[in-house]
């Protein structure tokens, strides 16, 4: 585990479709990797794409010079929260090429 980014968010791009992307390792015990879109969502966003698989990601940063920091959004989790949520990334469907 030696290299590995343990907190923090590191600004970097989705391997697949190139979207700017949010990825870090959250959890100390049994990590997760995250890969997030970075931009925020607003309340109603984030119902409306709410699934039993997708989390919802709450984007800490403890100052405005600190690194942004993923957290899991639990039933302890604050409801009037000041800090963006994001969502987990997901590649925009490819299109389709025809070669006929």
């Amino acid at each position: 585990m030696t290299g590995r980014r343990t907190t923090g968010a590191a600004d970097s791009r989705c391997p697949s479709c190139a979207a700017p992307a949010l990825t870090q390792w959250v959890g100390t015990v049994a990590a997760l990797k995250v890969t997030a879109d970075p931009r925020p969502l607003t309340p109603e966003q984030q119902t409306a794409i709410q699934e039993p698989n997708r989390l919802i990601w709450c984007l800490y940063r403890a100052s405005a010079q600190s690194t942004p920091r993923l957290r899991w959004i639990t039933a302890s989790h604050p409801p009037t929260c000041d800090h963006p949520h994001v969502t987990e990334h997901r590649c925009p469907p490819a299109e389709p090429t025809t070669l006929f």
